[in-house]
């Protein structure tokens, strides 16, 4: 494994038993103890675990968002196959709001070679974009937020307020049939709900496991969605609600 697959291997296997030994981490990854010890410092500096005597912990509890750095790390090839699948859903010449997290960035990404007038909620997003000869930017403005670079406060708000989308790819920490569409961030919830507001279409795009989880704020129900995109299996219970309630979910033909 390189250094950023074993940072991803060791986030994950933390997520999911809480606690490893650097001895059971180094026999996993194939790496000598003191390589492990050498990652762990770094995640732990990222706020992705804590350390402890003999190897580490995770730090991340569930009511809260994971830092942007550990996010970036996690299912890159599934958010890539999601952005391409919702930048087919675009039209050449769209006007298109796009959401903050990691999704959104791949999303921006996936938006070369496109034309297309893009206001990005995040300088993340925005920095993506800019490589895009083809792409015409249009920035909110306001306050960011350390590491996440999402922009908040009355300036966007305002911005989308003011102006009119063809369409809004939003982001999402959660999505329930009943709460909706639902996020950490209390600043960021009041710039999508405006940006929801400002759209003709709300495309919602979310990895498999955003699906059924509820987050702190809510930004809109499923009545303002024109449709899901996400690689959670078909056949899933809570996507077979969100059928149910009349939802389009869009899949990716290789997820």
């Amino acid at each position: 494994m390189n250094v950023m697959e074993r940072h991803k291997f060791v986030v994950g296997l933390l997520v999911e038993q809480n606690r490893a030994t650097v001895a059971e981490l180094a026999q996993a990854t194939g790496a000598s103890e003191m390589t492990i010890r050498r990652d762990l410092e770094v995640l732990e500096s990222r706020g992705a675990l804590r350390r402890v005597r003999g190897g580490a912990v995770s730090s991340l509890p569930g009511g809260v968002e994971p830092p942007y750095a550990i996010r970036a790390m996690s299912g890159a090839q599934a958010k890539e196959r999601l952005a391409r699948a919702v930048v087919e859903l675009l039209t050449d010449g769209e006007t298109v709001a796009l959401d903050t997290g990691t999704t959104a960035v791949a999303v921006a990404r996936a938006m070369a070679d496109r034309r297309l007038t893009v206001a990005p909620l995040s300088l993340h997003a925005a920095f993506a974009l800019s490589a895009h000869p083809g792409v015409q930017l249009v920035m909110p403005g306001g306050q960011v937020r350390p590491e996440e670079l999402s922009f908040y406060g009355h300036t966007p708000v305002q911005t989308f307020k003011d102006l009119c989308f063809d369409t809004f790819v939003l982001g999402c920490c959660g999505v329930d049939p009943v709460q909706g569409a639902t996020a950490y961030n209390l600043d960021d919830v009041q710039v999508k709900r405006a940006a929801v507001a400002s759209a003709q279409r709300v495309i919602l795009v979310a990895t498999a496991d955003k699906i059924g989880r509820t987050a702190l704020g809510r930004i809109c129900s499923l009545e303002d969605v024109a449709l899901v995109v996400t690689d959670a299996p078909a056949d899933s219970p809570a996507i077979e609600v969100l059928r149910d309630q009349g939802v389009e979910v869009v899949r990716p033909l290789d997820a």
